[in-house]
Formats: C-alpha cells, structure tokens, sequence
C-alpha cells in the first residue's frame, strides 16, 4: 500500500513538472532572444541612415528643494521622459501570445545622448535600468532627476522675488540631421502642469514655458528644446520677521524729530535707535539673500535711512558742541570782574585826588570828601561790569539763536527726506506686493 502511493505522488508530481513551461521556452525569452541577439547599440537605429531619430522630451517639476542666490544655483526635483523609436525593435505580437510591450535593460540598446546645458552638479537620480518598449519599436524612459543647475537669480524685489530659471535639452553629440527633438506633450499642458508639485515649499510653481529651436555652431546645427521654471516666493514669513519691523524701526527714528534740536535727551535717543538699526541690520543679513551683482530693495531703503540717521545724529552733536564752546567762551564772573575793574580804576584814575590827600592835613571834611567819592565810583564800576556781561550773554544768546535756526532749518529738510523715502519704501513695497499676488 506504500508503495502504490509512492508511485500515485510521483507520477502527479511528474504531471505538475510537463505542465509548468520552461523559461527558455517562453514566449518572453525567444521574444527577448530575437531582439538582442543580433542587436548593435553603438549604431543608431535606422534602417536608412539619411533619416533623424526623432526624440520626444516631456518634463514635470516635482520640487523646489534649494535657491543659492550667493552661487547662482538652483536645485530642483524633475521627472524626466523621453521616448524615441527604434526600428531594430519591433516585432509582431500575434507570434509571441500577443505580447505588446516588455522591458529592457537600458545598457543593452541604443540610448540617445541627451544632456542639460545648465548642469553644476552630477546627476542625481534613482538607478532605473530597464526602459519599456512596445511592439511598434517605441521606446519610453522615464526617470526622477535631482538637477543642480546654473541660474541667473534676482533679489531686487525681495521678499516679491520671483525667478526664471532654464532648463535646455540638446545632444552633445548629434546634430539636426541625426537626432531632432519634438514635445511630447502639448505645450500648454507642460505650462500649467502643476499637480505634480509640492507646494509646501518657500517657492511655489507659477509655469513652465518651453520652446524649440536650432542651436547653429561651428560643429554644426544641433536641436535644443527650453524649459523654463518659473517660481516666485511666498513672502508672508519676511513680512513679518523683516519689512513690518524695519516699518516700526523708521517710524520710531521719524519721532526723534520732534525732540529739541539742542536737547541732549535727543543724542541718547538716536543712538539708542542707530543700536537698534545696527542689530536688526546683523539679524537681517543673515535672512536677506545677497549677491555680488544686485543687492535688494529692502536693503537699500534700511542703508538710506540709517544714514540719515547718522546725519542727523552727527549735527545734533555738532550743534550742542558749539554751543557749549559759545557759552564757555562768552561766560563772565561779574564779582572778579568788579573786583579788577576797581583796582584798575582806581589806580588809573585817581592819582590826583590821593596826592591831594596825602598833603592836605587829616581834616574830618577831606575823610568825608574822599569815602563818598569811593563809594561812587565802585557803584559806577559794578554798573559798568553787568552792563558788560550782560551784552556779552546778550552777543552769545544771538549767536545761539542764529545756529538753532539754522538747525531747525536743516532739520525739517532731514524730516522731509525722511518722509520721501519712508513714503517711497512702503509704496514700492505695496506695489511689489500687487504685482506679485497679480500673477
């Protein structure tokens, strides 16, 4: 009884082994056999060498990962398709179970020699090794690509910044007469095509435009197609952090200018707001992006008014300067003036009547006599002392009323410019601001 069901399991396994084909009797592998058996990839695959291959390119922009404004490089993840035909490829499907399309390895078969023109970096991509081809001898490759490429980024309209960045397709190799290229897709659908893109990002897609030409060199003419990326920032997160502070920091320094040009309190408060400025410059250097060619609006703006800051700040010190030096120099110490005066007078004046006392006998007439004439002349003196001091404060509150109106002068024209370019700052922002929600 074993045996007979020893016998029964391996005659069924038998059965199972006939009915499973063999994988060099498929109808895949003769299929795969007959294609690259006496396939030649280093030709191009033409039956008539005078025809171009023609070569179909489709893009999608899936990200925006880096914009380095300070090396001019822009990093973005594409998906890139490509489908050519060749005519070494083909077969009829009715002979091989109706098999319409397979796959490939993309090393064993003609691959056109496309490149970017604008590349900085290696290619970045998944290794994909086969391409898919149909029975018609149309090949499809299509791979994700991380594409570090040159471009030529703007920052004038920062944080409203938008970019245009290309992208041109050519062979390095072929000219026109041998590989043409063409689009795979409408060109308005590649314009708007944005359902691929992630728009958690800082840029966000606003189109990618293409166009076709010849590229006419002395090696010959070669077919190129453009992509160009536009994008634009989200400005919102500089909005607050930069332009509504540095608004506030203006306005601030704008009320400076009522404070007394003479006052001291003013020079303490301009320089605690040129701290200010200086602080938020530091912080706001390492936010605004810079270049060696441009530099941004914002940046400019902040450098005027800080200079005018500065300039305002210098002749307030200038001014209370030259006013200490005209009180110092005009100031009088009426007592010690006197005092001077009536040894000096009296010397000088009066060596008449001292020698007429001398020799005259000590009588109580002449000691009367010569105490009052005493007591008038140091009245007489000390009248003569103020009136001189006081014209002197009198010259120095003329002088000081003259330089405080030339300040003041002085100091509405900074207050005017600074209302120009305050003015001009916020309307060119709010305008940067409606051109770039108008697109």
């Amino acid at each position: 009884m074993a045996l007979l069901c020893s016998c029964i399991l391996m005659a069924a396994m038998g059965l199972v082994a006939l009915a499973v084909p063999h994988p060099r009797s498929s109808a895949l592998h003769h299929l795969t056999k007959q294609l690259l058996g006496q396939y030649r990839k280093e030709v191009r695959p033409v039956h008539n060498w005078t025809e171009a291959t023609t070569v179909y390119l489709d893009l999608s922009v899936h990200a925006v990962l880096d914009v380095d404004v300070q090396n001019q490089k822009l990093k973005t993840s594409v998906w890139y398709h490509e489908v050519w035909n060749d005519e070494f490829l083909s077969w009829n499907s009715s002979m091989f179970d109706e098999i319409r399309e397979i796959s490939l390895p993309l090393s064993a078969i003609w691959a056109p020699d496309i490149i970017i023109n604008e590349f900085m970096d290696i290619e970045r991509s998944p290794d994909l090794p086969y391409v898919y081809v149909n029975s018609s001898g149309a090949i499809r490759n299509s791979k994700p690509i991380q594409v570090v490429s040159a471009c030529s980024l703007q920052t004038y309209a920062f944080p409203f910044d938008i970019q245009n960045c290309s992208l041109t397709f050519n062979s390095i190799l072929h000219t026109v007469e041998d590989i043409d290229l063409s689009f795979l897709r409408n060109r308005e659908d590649i314009r708007y095509h944005k359902k691929a893109f992630l728009n958690d990002s800082e840029w966000q897609l606003l189109s990618v435009t293409s166009a076709y030409s010849i590229l006419q060199s002395g090696a010959g003419d070669f077919a190129q197609i453009q992509f160009n990326v536009v994008i634009r920032r989200r400005p919102l997160a500089y909005v607050v952090s930069l332009l509504i502070p540095s608004i506030f920091l203006m306005l601030v320094d704008l009320g400076s200018f009522y404070l007394p040009p003479n006052c001291r309190a003013r020079i303490v408060f301009k320089t605690s707001v040129l701290v200010g400025y200086t602080v938020f410059r530091v912080n706001m250097s390492d936010e605004v992006p810079r270049t060696a060619g441009s530099t941004s609006l914002i940046g400019v703006f902040f450098t005027i008014c800080m200079a005018l800051l500065v300039l305002s700040l210098s002749k307030s010190i200038l001014l209370i300067k030259f006013l200490h030096d005209e009180r110092r120099g005009g100031q009088e110490q009426p007592l010690s003036c006197l005092r001077r005066d009536s040894e000096a007078d009296g010397s000088l004046t009066c060596p008449s009547a001292r020698a007429t006392c001398a020799e005259a006998t000590e009588s109580p007439v002449c000691q009367e006599h010569q105490v009052q004439a005493g007591t008038l002349k140091e009245v007489w003196l000390q009248l003569r002392s103020i009136n001189n001091h006081l014209q002197a404060r009198d010259k120095v509150y003329q002088q000081e009323v003259k330089w405080l109106a030339l300040l003041y002068r002085f100091d509405q024209l900074l207050f005017q410019s600074y209302l120009v370019v305050l003015g001009l700052y916020t309307l060119t922002l709010c305008s940067l601001w409606a051109l770039w929600n108008g697109l």
